[in-house]
């Protein structure tokens, strides 16, 4: 049932791949961003203003998904999946402007090794993200939308316990209370990146029960 309805509206699939693809792109700005750190507060800022672009485009897609979900009649997938996932993708975006604009904000020259372990942990997220949501168009690629949402859900953990290695050596480390707050912060901005990637992991793994 699923591949008679998909041709209906394949403009779903277009807009979830756009969208997806910015999520990725997102995700490597961000590794960029963390990278470039010690070369000041204005490439902090050019790199914001890239994410917060990417995130502003994502937003564009977001709202063409919720209009032409309103003007369909025939929808690949059920109408509260779709709904369910673009949101929940753009939460990936918006999470990752956020982290973005309080490096920039908080002027970060540097980070903890846990910190740019989690960056590139997001990174890696965002790429299954887009992975997965470029294959749920097929669902005799059941297998392999499952094992990526697995990967995910993977990452995601490892994410849990770098966070926590970090925050328990903040606070048995860091003496200056601002650095352990705006580090603390930090963290928690990251580690959401991850969640955020997982409910998307968990959304498209409904999807393949109620479809494959």
């Amino acid at each position: 049932m699923f591949s008679k309805l998909m041709p209906k509206d394949g403009k779903f699939f277009e807009l979830f791949d756009a969208h997806a693809e910015l999520i990725s792109k997102g995700g490597r700005e961000l590794t960029v961003l963390v990278a470039d750190l010690s070369n000041g507060p204005e490439t902090l800022q050019r790199h914001w203003k890239n994410i917060d672009e990417m995130e502003q485009r994502a937003d564009k897609i977001t709202r063409e998904v919720m209009a032409l979900l309103h003007t369909s009649f025939n929808t690949p997938l059920d109408q509260h999946d779709i709904h369910s996932l673009i949101t929940t993708m753009d939460d990936v975006l918006d999470m990752t402007q956020d982290f973005a604009e309080t490096m920039y904000l908080y002027d970060v020259r540097k980070l903890t090794q846990e910190a740019v372990q989690l960056a590139d942990i997001c990174s890696f997220c965002c790429e299954r993200v887009e992975d997965a949501v470029g294959l749920i168009h097929n669902m005799d690629s059941a297998q392999a939308i499952l094992k990526t949402c697995q990967e995910i859900d993977r990452l995601e953990s490892d994410a849990d316990r770098v966070m926590r290695t970090g925050m328990a050596k903040l606070f048995r480390e860091e003496a200056d209370t601002r650095e352990l707050i705006k580090m603390k912060g930090i963290y928690e901005l990251l580690e959401a990146i991850t969640d955020r990637c997982e409910d998307v992991a968990n959304i498209i793994e409904g999807i393949v029960l109620e479809n494959a």
